[in-house]
């Protein structure tokens, strides 16, 4: 439980934060800050009017954390679309006093694993643990140094304004070299205070993408297509590898499931929300009396297993089946035994792949794909108890939850977690405006962060 005085700080802080966001909220809404064109409801963005993109919600004075009931600064160290730059804002100073806790418990491990380093008679094992525990600590350790350096140079420089005898001039260069000094110790401060936020292990990982058609028939497998080709292009932005593992179509050519590869720093870390229940809405292709159908693809975001750290693959533990693969196209096509199936007899996990016309391609993908899983199953047991603050706070990423519909009629996409909605759904599906959704619930994920740090 946060105590009162750290939440009396944090609702001042966000009491300014909010003072500010509102401000660049009345902003926009006079177009002061740029202009965006959003295409009004039901209209077509090749003949419709331009108007001024609508303003960011107002921020409410605080809200509270369910667990802890501290209050949370919305929009606190995150660099946002919507924010300003936060930066500017001391931290509180309870805040300040538990970092300076960690940073001393951090020099004092620092110290203890550089001494087992330099221990002649360390085994080799104890050797390569603690070099590597060290390595971990490195870019900590280098910005505590240098926030400790900092503090030294604010000192020395107060100490001189204090007993110093010289002339004005030379006492007003100090100040403003003191108040250089403070900011940078505050940039410092924010810097490491983010680096020591509760982080998953796997954000830095690549990740595998499954999409699989849900209620509704020919449409889900058509939509089902549509959002598989809106993460590949979301990729492509980023400037991520898109690889395709395996695609099963429909009769209409859409895809019943459909499954890649995505390769590029902070992948998982950045997609790992989008697990979850996607619904649309729209005319069908099939439909002949232009009723509007829901329907619904379910997605499954799955960071990459190491091969051999993560999850080791016993042979016992797999059951391998080979069959002729279906569909059209290609000489391999229902002549050979190219296609896969792989399971994982202990926890019943299946996996069939026939993408490729190799028989080894089609093995290598599905163990890929299987590991994953495998690594998946491991952290939610491991992760239970933290998994289910977050899910109080953002949604729990379960691809059994409804997260998102996308309304085609009235042209907007609305996430149910976040509570946003976006007046431009081709945007959207060009994976040109999924930020907007991506980065306001990595944002929830870190006030829940701050939350956690400061309790």
């Amino acid at each position: 439980m946060i105590n009162l005085g750290t939440r009396r700080e944090l609702i001042r802080l966000f009491d300014r934060l909010a003072e500010d966001h509102n401000s660049l909220r009345q902003r926009y809404s006079l177009g002061l800050c740029g202009s965006a064109s959003v295409i009004p409801l039901g209209l077509d963005s090749r003949t419709s009017p331009r108007r001024v993109r609508p303003p960011p919600p107002r921020l409410r004075r605080f809200d509270l954390h369910p667990a802890s009931g501290a209050a949370l600064p919305a929009l606190l160290l995150l660099p946002h679309p919507r924010s300003l730059p936060l930066m500017n804002q001391q931290l509180p100073a309870n805040l300040v006093g538990v970092m300076e806790q960690r940073m001393k418990l951090i020099e004092q491990r620092s110290a203890y694993l550089q001494e087992q380093i330099n221990q002649p008679n360390a085994s080799p094992e104890e050797y390569s643990r603690a070099n590597k525990e060290l390595h971990k600590l490195e870019s900590t350790m280098d910005m505590i140094e240098e926030l400790r350096s900092k503090q030294e140079e604010i000192e020395g420089l107060k100490s001189l304004m204090t007993n110093t005898v010289e002339e004005k001039d030379f006492r007003e260069m100090a100040a403003q070299e003191l108040l250089e000094a403070l900011e940078e110790e505050k940039q410092l401060q924010h810097k490491l205070f983010r680096s020591l936020l509760p982080k998953d292990e796997a954000d830095e990982r690549d990740c595998i993408l499954e999409v699989r058609a849900g209620t509704g028939g020919e449409e889900a497998s058509l939509f089902a297509m549509d959002i598989f080709k809106m993460y590949e292009k979301y990729s492509q932005k980023n400037g991520w590898k898109f690889d395709v593992i395996d695609i099963m179509e429909s009769a209409l050519k859409g895809y019943k499931e459909a499954s890649g590869t995505i390769s590029g720093p902070g992948a998982y870390g950045k997609l790992k929300f989008e697990s979850g229940i996607h619904r649309v809405q729209r005319v069908p292709v099939t439909e002949k009396s232009g009723r509007v159908h829901t329907s619904a693809v379910s997605v499954a975001i799955l960071p990459q297993a190491d091969e051999v750290v993560d999850v080791q693959l016993r042979n016992e533990d797999l059951r391998i089946d080979t069959y002729r693969s279906g569909g059209s196209g290609g000489q391999s096509v229902n002549t050979t035994d190219s296609a896969v199936r792989i399971t994982h007899v202990p926890t019943g996990t299946v996996v069939a792949i026939q993408d490729e016309r190799s028989q080894h391609q089609n093995k290598a993908k599905a163990l890929k794909v299987l590991r994953a899983r495998l690594y998946e199953i491991e952290r939610h047991r491991l992760h239970m108890d933290r998994s289910k603050l977050r899910s109080e706070q953002i949604g729990s990423g379960d691809r059994s939850e409804r997260i998102r519909t996308y309304n085609f009629p009235q042209g907007r996409v609305t996430d149910h977690r976040v509570g946003i909605t976006h007046h431009s759904i081709e945007d959207v599906m060009e994976g040109e405006s999924l930020d907007i959704f991506i980065d306001e619930l990595l944002l929830r994920d870190e006030m829940d962060a701050i939350a956690s740090f400061a309790s």
